[in-house]
């Protein structure tokens, strides 16, 4: 029996990279998932690749229709949510001197805002005793030149999870942040490989992790395995973090 056998599970942003590997892996597991996508294309091929017990739901996770719309979608194929892991996130480089409200807003919006209501609003399906996770990253404790905002925007994550583990205690829902370094997924394809080859430099194992290594990570924070695990962040980040 897998580890989330018989769960619903709902992912955001859940068309490549770590998302798609948890998603996968989830299923493995037993779940039943979600996931979610801005591109209808991208979600398609998801779905395809996943090939059991999942359902796309095209959809911008700071968009806030299109967060009811998905849990409609949740409530009327089964009922309840066990498992969330907001996933969904943007990042774009611009240094203090350079950012604008657009990209303040943009930023704040997908990784603040829309993490915030992809959660309140699947409380009221959520099972009691479920699990939380939020994607965050290294950025929330480093200072990344010209990622002010991101970095900000993944630290309120973090006190987001510390706030929402008293707020949810009445009903045993854990709430958990996974924090990667740096993965080997398709958000690298359009850096510089000199911009890449430093992001390695600074791993001690020396290589990048993958989504896989993500993926095992995020399904302990899901599964019965973490449950004495609430308002805690674990990196996966190779220690780039950590020295």
């Amino acid at each position: 029996m897998g580890k989330l056998q018989d769960k619903v599970a709902v992912i955001t942003g859940g068309t490549s990279g770590m998302a798609l590997a948890t998603a996968k892996l989830f299923v493995e597991e037993g779940a039943y998932v979600f996931i979610t996508g801005r591109r209808q294309q991208k979600l398609d091929e998801a779905v395809k690749a996943i090939g059991r017990n999942v359902t796309g739901v095209q959809g911008d996770a700071s968009n806030l229709a299109d967060l009811d719309r998905l849990y409609e979608t949740v409530k009327q194929k089964k009922g309840r949510i066990d498992v969330l892991f907001a996933s969904a996130g943007y990042g774009d480089l611009a240094p203090i001197g350079a950012m604008t409200e657009a990209h303040v807003d943009k930023v704040f919006g997908v990784n603040v805002r829309g993490t915030a209501f992809t959660v309140q609003k699947a409380l009221p399906l959520f099972s009691d005793g479920g699990s939380i996770i939020m994607n965050a990253s290294i950025a929330s404790v480093k200072g990344l030149p010209g990622l002010g905002a991101y970095c900000a925007s993944k630290a309120a994550l973090r006190s987001f999870a510390r706030t929402w583990t008293v707020d949810l205690k009445a009903r045993n829902i854990r709430v958990n942040v996974i924090s990667p370094g740096t993965i080997d997924t398709p958000i690298l394809d359009g850096l510089p490989k000199e911009t890449v080859d430093w992001f390695v430099s600074l791993i001690p194992r020396g290589t990048m992790g993958r989504p896989e290594e993500i993926a095992t990570a995020v399904l302990f924070l899901a599964s019965s395995d973490s449950s004495f695990v609430t308002g805690s962040e674990l990196f996966v980040d190779g220690g780039v973090a950590q020295i």
